[in-house]
């Protein structure tokens, strides 16, 4: 008989049993932390679009406060081109000029007089007063642009430092009845009024908002760089506004490398807003939450894995102890061999099986030659060395995990051989007599053999009385010898 066999078919189903209990644990914990992970994404995903929803409306209102008031300004620009060309415009004096001029001119603080300068670039006619000192600027070039290109329409210049102040320059050509150049109207918005408009937001330290022509050309940027203004960025394709995808970008911008999230406002407008805020003050607030999120989880983990752990160890110590029963229970305490009970459950399922696959199934009977003697000269102790040993030899002689060896009672052991014929099953009892020989000149066993193949009609106590007569007629035979039962060949009931 093979014990270590038994106690590994023994504990298997205990072993499925933690097995099954970590998988189902570890699986248990995966799948709170992908649902865990995937509601972190989702709540990443929701910061950002709260966040570009946020900087998309401020960018909408700063491109439409800054389109507002050129719009106001260029009404301005164009009253003035538009009475320029007035039939009676010369004949009128310098206050009524500047009244019909004038009259409808924009006053903001922030805004520049307007001028008017003739074909030359020379300044004819200033807003601020009626006897403008003498200025040309025929080589500006909102000046060239309007002289050159007849239909620019309204061009807002470079920053630059115009009468004292850095502003913009917005400008329109004056054209005659006849499509010549009679010169250019122009005026300004000065910095502060951009100053004035982002102070009024409510912003971060490095929250950014840069406003840009149609060409890249940086108007105003808030922080204030005065070394960065008037800038093209004409090589930075992947912060180019007209090319953000869905109107928004995350990653570094053309001045610091500070990664913002970017946010065009799709005007159409003569400047482009481009507004942005940190990626790191915008995941602040999730990040702080995922943090929270996973120290919980990791501390569910560790929970759940502490008591997978010891659920592990208390079933194994259960199947240990249930090994421990299973193996009182079936196995004879003296040698090791299985008892009465558990032989006869195995010969009736063994019998069963032959049955249904029609193979052969043999039995051993083995009896101690001369036991009681023997036991009476030596003692009892000396007796259960003998049986022992007889025990070990049995063991020693089977190489099959089918193999059944037990102890039928007192000196007799039986052994059952599933599918054996009698040949095969005669080998076997030879083995085991021979090393029991072997093992001591004083003990010696006789062995009955028998072998048949069951049919439905017969029952396994056949098998066994058939043995057992074998048995009796080997130690009729003079003791320490084998002898086959003559099984008679049965007809299979239809």
């Amino acid at each position: 008989m093979r014990f270590g066999w038994r106690k590994e078919v023994a504990r298997r189903p205990w072993r499925l049993s933690v097995k099954l209990l970590i998988v189902s644990s570890v699986a248990t914990m995966v799948g709170f932390s992908a649902i865990c992970a995937n509601v972190m994404l989702d709540m990443r995903r929701g910061e950002e679009a709260l966040a570009r929803q946020m900087l998309e409306n401020l960018a909408s209102g700063v491109d439409s406060d800054i389109s507002r008031n050129i719009e106001l300004y260029d009404l301005s620009l164009r009253a003035a081109a538009s009475g320029m060309i007035l039939p009676e415009i010369k004949q009128v004096s310098k206050p009524i000029l500047h009244l019909i001029l004038f009259d409808r001119a924009a006053g903001a603080k922030h805004f520049g007089a307007l001028q008017v300068f003739d074909a030359a670039g020379r300044l004819t006619i200033d807003a601020s007063t009626l006897d403008p000192p003498p200025e040309n600027r025929g080589d500006e070039e909102y000046f060239r642009v309007h002289r050159e290109n007849p239909d620019t329409g309204l061009f807002i210049s470079r920053p630059m430092l115009h009468r004292g102040a850095y502003a913009i320059v917005l400008s329109r050509r004056i054209t005659g009845e006849d499509g010549s150049f009679l010169g250019v109207v122009a005026g300004s918005i000065r910095f502060s009024y951009f100053h004035d408009l982002f102070g009024r937001l409510s912003l971060d330290p490095d929250d950014t908002i840069t406003v840009l022509r149609r060409d890249r050309t940086i108007i105003m940027r808030r922080p204030f760089d005065l070394d960065i203004i008037g800038r093209n960025l004409p090589d930075r394709t992947s912060w180019n506004p007209a090319n953000m995808n869905s109107g928004w970008y995350a990653g570094a911008g053309p001045v610091d490398p500070i990664p913002r999230l970017w946010v065009r406002h799709n005007g159409t407008g003569p400047f482009i807003v481009v507004v942005g805020k940190p990626l790191e003050s915008i995941l602040n607030l999730w990040r702080t939450e995922a943090i929270r999120i996973a120290a919980i989880m990791a501390a569910l983990i560790l929970f759940v894995l502490g008591v997978t752990l010891f659920l592990a160890r208390e079933i194994g110590r259960r199947a240990q102890a249930e090994d421990k029963l299973e193996e009182l229970a079936t196995t004879d305490a003296l040698t090791g061999l299985t008892n009465r009970r558990k032989f006869d459950t195995s010969i009736d399922l063994e019998w069963r099986r032959a049955t249904r696959q029609k193979t052969p199934i043999a039995m051993l009977m083995i009896d101690a030659d001369h036991f009681k003697v023997y036991n009476d000269t030596f003692g009892h102790q000396a007796g259960d060395e003998v049986l022992i040993g007889i025990a070990i030899c049995i063991s020693d002689s089977l190489r099959r995990a089918g193999d059944c060896a037990a102890r039928y009672g007192g000196e007799e052991f039986a052994v059952l051989l599933p599918a054996f014929s009698a040949e095969q099953a005669l080998a076997v009892a030879e083995a085991i007599r021979l090393k029991v020989e072997q093992w001591s000149e004083h003990t010696s066993v006789s062995i009955g053999v028998a072998s048949l193949t069951p049919d439905v009609t017969q029952e396994c106590s056949e098998l066994i009385g058939a043995a057992d007569k074998a048995l009796y007629a080997a130690k009729a035979g003079g003791r320490n010898r084998c002898a086959v039962a003559s099984v008679p060949k049965l007809s299979l009931v239809a």
